[in-house]
This record gives C-alpha cells, sequence and structure tokens, in this order.
C-alpha cells in the first residue's frame, strides 16, 4: 500500500511539474507573439511616414516644375547681361477670395440667423460669390500691371 501512495505521489507531482512546463511554454510564446506585434506596428509607422516622405518630395519637384522663368534684360556698361529670377504660381486672387469670402460668410451667417446651419451655407455661399468678384477684379489689375 505504501508503494502505491510513492507512486501516486510521484505521478502526481510529474503532472504538476508537466503542468506548469506547458504554462511557461505558453507564456514564452505569448510574450513572442506581442513583441513581433509590436516590431509590425513599429514598421507600419516606419512604412507611412516613407511614403508620406515620398510624396512631399513628389509634391516639391511638381511645385517647382510649375515655377514660371521670368527672364529681365538688362543693359551693362560692358555689354549685354541675362538675369533670371523665378515666381512661383500660387493661388489666384479669384481663388483666395472665393475661399476667404466663404469662411466670412459662413462665420456671419451662423452667428446671424437662428437656424445656425442654415445661416453658414447660406452665408458661406453668399461669401463665396462675392470673394470670387472681388478676387477676379483684383487678378485683372494685376494683369493690367504686368
Amino acid at each position: 500500500m505504501k508503494g502505491l501512495y510513492i507512486l501516486l505521489t510521484v505521478i502526481f507531482i510529474t503532472s504538476c511539474q508537466q503542468q506548469q512546463s506547458k504554462e511557461d511554454i505558453n507564456k514564452a510564446k505569448q510574450a513572442s507573439i506581442d513583441s513581433m506585434k509590436v516590431e509590425i506596428n513599429k514598421q507600419r509607422v516606419i512604412d507611412s511616414m516613407k511614403t508620406e516622405m515620398a510624396k512631399l518630395k513628389e509634391e516639391q519637384r511638381v511645385e517647382s516644375q510649375k515655377e514660371k522663368v521670368v527672364v529681365v534684360h538688362q543693359q551693362a556698361a560692358n555689354g549685354n547681361t541675362t538675369t533670371t529670377t523665378t515666381k512661383k504660381k500660387g493661388w489666384s486672387s479669384t481663388a483666395k477670395g472665393a475661399v476667404i469670402g466663404a469662411g466670412v460668410g459662413a462665420a456671419t451667417g451662423a452667428i446671424v440667423s437662428k437656424k445656425k446651419g442654415e445661416g453658414a451655407i447660406i452665408g458661406g455661399l453668399a461669401g463665396a460669390a462675392l470673394g470670387t468678384g472681388t478676387g477676379a477684379v483684383i487678378d485683372s489689375k494685376n494683369k493690367k500691371k504686368e
């Protein structure tokens, strides 16, 4: 009978050790999976930053191609010299006027009207129309100066 108790005790201890060992293995697996997830997220962030940087470089390249080169000839004392200056194309005064007018009109419409959303929409449309007209007048004056 004693031998049976000893045998059962040994089996019980061995099975407990195997259970503990399985738990340790599962914890190690989970830790490995967690660290892999962290690394994947880090790499995802790095990749998105690289993509954004590539987009910015492409936009800068396109913007530099849009530059307009104006050649100015100057008469120097010892002969003709050529000077080049670059002028960046930006928003036209018409576009700027439309955006500014829409913003101011929407804000004013929301403040004045009892129905805030409706007033903002109507004010924005009216402001955009007035801003576009004003910007077009400014653009035509600028073209005449050039």
